[in-house]
């Protein structure tokens, strides 16, 4: 039977935000150094606790294979210096040198023979290092020692277990000698305890009161946070985040739920959930039936014995004060709407610099409402409304609620609006126009929010395209990819149909420029930087990037709706066999036609005349050209790619026909001419629908 390995570096208090990564980066650093020392394993597994690290390796040899290693050295009448320098990196002597003859004469070669090394003497090695160049995002050093770790390091378990029994593995970091033995609860449990195995570790670990696995305290947390609030008719607000991190807090999770004063249920629900989570990590419980946040959750790190009375007292005690300076904001921000309305909100932000090269959040707003009002009508927005909603949607960034929870922004704006009595599309466009930040984010489809975001999101672009402040590489510090990825689900979500170009090159104006030429051509480098976003976000839904080369090489590829319509009728087109086929045909008629202008120096481009026509293959064909051509025409006249695509595709049957059939290259010139025109009518007819040429395969 093979050993397995248990590991635990005990400590104070691990950060939640940092056991996921301190978990993955012990079990990197031992596996890694295990198969760097030729000690294979069957299967490795970390856990952490706010107080420890664990790590179980299953399956360990119990010696590394020896090795045997034949390395060629100098010349045997080489420069001294040569062969001293061999026989250091070799870590050999003179008299364990080989002569052996070469093609040149004869060389040294030195055989190196490493014998097996037992697991407990690479386990200590490889632990040690882990310990000593562990990558946390901060450390400590604590008394005289000179190790550093995140909170200062108490005690190390390291066992080697096998049929025959545990055995500690030899072991002394600074002190602190390995052993087999750890400690339970800080509360809950007292003295230490010795373990054999990792079954008896966990086992044991549990009656004192720990639960080793974040992932089964997590499950308990939320299965009973769940009962607690059903049996109440209420729910509990899903936070996954907050899940994960109250799970990091605590290593014997005791869940209790508390009354939130009634004093504060006229608080906005985002406000009391944002307070709770951000100063006390309380999950929010809601009455589904009115959106009210009337309780909470928290979790507690002992077993109470009065029930959790004394600690569900404290905590409201806390939660109120918190509370209470939540509700002082509110009533503050309400009370200077009702002195000077949104608008004198918002005035402060004249005095906010939004980018040193880019003006004040007020400049930026001015830019914001003037796009809009241009954007409106393309969307069907309201002129009026899209400019009071642009005017009015970062006025929540002077709010006293938004200063002290910046992620609020946009939500209370929608309050704020609601209470300035603007109407709900303009209190939904307050909200709505930073979507979205994401690809899983929600699209605006209100007109007004519509126009409102789409104009933020170019004034960001263009505005920091013009001051020559582009992503590079991975950096993207203003998120300028997310951005233009949110233009693009705007246009495409809601069915926008607008000119890019012009859109951009428009409000690009406000913008001070070196000259037209310069705008010129950041413009056309922000058109790159979309169609790229485009790219990326077509892949996601299985659309390949040359299917969109092929469309970005048509007219009107600035117009994304457009564009992506076109992509999608291509790339359906392409999966059937008459779609994958018609390519082979338009690429060998393209070939056969490039070579042959490029031979005769001489474009056919017209002139092919079914008259000269010989073979019944080729008389179908100009037929189905005929065909094709009568439906094309007028499909792309109205966009109706789908029908255009699969009129092309019609072409598959009669073209394969005709290759078969016919050469081209004949003897008789008139013949070939006509032929290679033909061809040319191939190549035109299906570029008229997509540039097949930038295809692969």
């Amino acid at each position: 039977m093979m050993p397995d390995l248990l590991i635990e570096l005990f400590s104070e208090e691990i950060p939640a935000r940092m056991q996921a990564k301190a978990t993955d980066d012990l079990r990197r650093l031992v596996t890694d150094g295990l198969a760097e020392a030729g000690l294979s394993y069957a299967h490795a597994g970390g856990f952490a606790t706010p107080r420890r690290l664990t790590l179980v390796v299953e399956g360990l040899l119990k010696h590394s294979p020896a090795v045997r290693e034949e390395r060629k050295g100098p010349r045997t009448d080489a420069p001294d210096k040569a062969i001293e320098g061999f026989l250091r990196s070799a870590g050999v002597t003179q008299d364990q040198l080989q002569a052996r003859d070469d093609k040149k004469g004869q060389v040294y070669y030195a055989v190196i023979e490493r014998p097996g090394r037992p697991a407990a003497e690479i386990v200590a090695e490889v632990l040690e290092n882990a310990v000593r160049n562990f990558p946390w995002p901060k450390s400590m050093r604590w008394g005289a020692g000179t190790l550093r770790w995140v909170r200062p390091l108490q005690s190390i378990l390291c066992i080697l277990h096998d049929e025959a029994g545990a055995s500690v593995v030899p072991l002394d970091i600074d002190g602190i000698v390995a052993g087999d033995r750890t400690q339970g609860h800080r509360f809950l449990s007292r003295g230490e305890i010795s373990v054999t195995s990792f079954e008896d570790y966990a086992a044991k670990l549990k009656r004192a009161f720990v639960v080793l696995d974040p992932a089964e305290r997590a499950d308990h947390i939320w299965n009973e946070a769940t009962q607690m609030a059903f049996a109440q008719g209420l729910e509990v607000v899903e936070d996954r985040g907050l899940l994960a991190e109250v799970a990091g807090l605590v290593e014997w999770p005791v869940v209790l739920m508390g009354e939130i004063g009634a004093d504060f249920m006229g608080l906005p629900p985002e406000v009391l959930q944002t307070s709770m989570k951000e100063h006390q990590k309380f999950f929010s419980v809601r009455n589904a039936k009115t959106g009210r946040i009337e309780k909470f959750v928290t979790v507690a790190n002992n077993e109470p014995k009065d029930g959790g009375a004394a600690i569900l007292a404290g905590n409201q005690k806390v939660l109120a004060a918190r509370l209470s300076d939540a509700k002082f904001f509110w009533e503050n921000d309400l009370r200077t709407i009702r002195d000077v309305g949104l608008d004198g909100m918002g005035a402060a932000l004249k005095d906010v610099t939004f980018h040193r090269k880019l003006g004040s959040q007020a400049d930026r707003i001015a830019r914001i409402e003037a796009l809009a009002r241009e954007i409106a009508p393309l969307v069907g927005a309201d002129a009026d409304d899209a400019a009071l909603s642009a005017r009015v949607c970062k006025s929540d960034l002077s709010s006293e609620m938004v200063y002290e929870f910046p992620e609020l922004q946009g939500i209370m704006g929608r309050y704020y609006a609601k209470s300035a009595s603007l109407g709900d599309n303009i209190a939904a466009a307050c909200e709505m126009h930073y979507k979205p930040l994401g690809p899983s984010d929600e699209v605006p489809t209100d007109p007004a929010s519509v126009a409102v975001a789409l104009a933020d999101k170019i004034d960001t672009l263009t505005g920091f395209w013009a001051i020559d402040e582009k992503p590079t590489g991975s950096k993207d510090p203003y998120a300028l990819r997310r951005a233009a990825l949110g233009v693009i689900r705007l246009v495409l979500g809601n069915g926008v149909r607008v000119g890019t170009t012009a859109l951009l090159r428009q409000h690009a104006k406000v913008h001070a420029w070196s000259d037209r030429g310069a705008m010129t051509d950041a413009i056309a480098d922000l058109l790159s930087f979309f169609h790229d976003r485009l790219k990326v976000h077509l892949r996601d839904e299985g659309i390949r990037h040359d299917v969109i080369d092929a469309c970005l090489a048509m007219p009107g590829a600035d117009d994304l709706t457009l564009l992506v319509n076109r992509a999608k009728a291509l790339a359906e087109t392409l999966k059937t066999e008459d779609g994958a086929n018609l390519l082979q045909g338009f690429k060998r008629a393209n070939n056969i036609l490039s070579q042959a202008e490029e031979k005769d120096g001489v474009e056919y481009s017209f002139g092919a005349d079914a008259k000269f026509a010989e073979a019944e293959e080729e008389k179908a064909l100009f037929a189905a050209l005929d065909a094709a051509d009568a439906k094309i025409a007028p499909a792309m006249a109205s966009e109706d790619f789908a029908a255009a695509m699969q009129a092309m595709a019609a072409l598959r049957q009669p073209i394969d026909a005709f290759f078969d059939a016919v050469q081209i290259n004949a003897e008789n010139e008139i013949l070939r001419r006509n032929r290679l025109n033909l061809l040319s009518r191939i190549r035109t007819i299906c570029l008229s629908v997509a540039d097949l040429t930038r295809i692969e395969g």
